[in-house]
């Protein structure tokens, strides 16, 4: 099982780290003209799906994965809103 936690760890550090160029753009140049909001907003609901289903098995690679996903893309979502 050790193992499989380690794919799974793994397997989350890539998927997350894949959100944070498009954060840290968002951050610095506050556009978010290019970005599409219904996928953000179809995204950020999966992901908050993903981490609730982490937590009713206890998974904790899940857990931790979609918790930063979350917040990475929750937050290009509100920006998104807020500069449109």
């Amino acid at each position: 099982m050790i193992e499989m936690d380690l794919l799974g760890f793994f397997a989350g550090a890539f998927t997350t780290a894949a959100f944070v160029p498009q954060a840290l753009q968002v951050w610095r140049s506050r556009s978010t003209r290019d970005i599409s909001l219904g996928m953000y907003v179809v995204f950020v609901i999966g992901v908050g799906l993903w981490l609730a289903y982490g937590v009713a098995l206890g998974s904790l690679p899940v857990i931790l994965a979609n918790s930063v996903t979350l917040l990475l893309a929750a937050f290009v979502l509100i920006m998104k809103l807020k500069h449109g």
